[in-house]
């Protein structure tokens, strides 16, 4: 199966989402995709977990998408106490072309962040990528209905 024909829209707070029209569909919130994922992701999802974290923290994301959890789990990453461990599934990967169009150096203004988010993206599947000293990233190319996840692993699930 191939990925699915997507438009780049601009959500509310500046930042893009994808859309498929196929599925009348988007990938993140209209109303932020930035917000979105700072807000369910890391602040209900992350943080309590690295709050109470004496031991590398392990997130499993289902889909991998624009990579926008991945890099803001990243950035919140480099001032965590302890390392995190991402590992996100994805069977359909975007084309860089479509990554590319998101244009996300308009809304993630540091340039560090901006290379970080080529670099998840240029990561090799199936291997585990240490990107910095404290965010190792394992992108799996598989379903989740194909997945064998180990119990009791995960400390956080996206």
């Amino acid at each position: 199966m191939s990925t699915p024909h997507v438009e780049v829209r601009p959500t509310a707070d500046g930042s893009s989402t994808l859309y498929v029209p196929a599925l009348n569909e988007h990938y993140h919130s209209t109303h932020g995709a930035v917000q979105e994922a700072q807000h369910v992701y890391l602040g209900a999802g992350l943080e309590p977990v690295l709050a109470a974290a004496t031991a590398p923290v392990r997130v499993l994301e289902i889909g991998f998408g624009t990579g926008l959890n991945a890099l803001l789990t990243l950035q919140r990453s480099l001032t965590a106490p302890v390392p995190v461990l991402y590992d996100t599934l994805e069977k359909h990967p975007l084309p860089l072309h479509i990554i590319e169009q998101l244009g996300v150096e308009r809304y993630i203004l540091n340039p560090e962040l901006q290379e970080f988010h080529r670099q998840l993206h240029a990561a090799p599947w199936n291997q585990a990528v240490p990107l910095t000293p404290h965010f190792t990233l394992h992108k799996l190319d598989q379903a989740l209905q194909d997945a064998i996840l180990p119990v009791s692993h995960y400390h956080v699930i996206y």
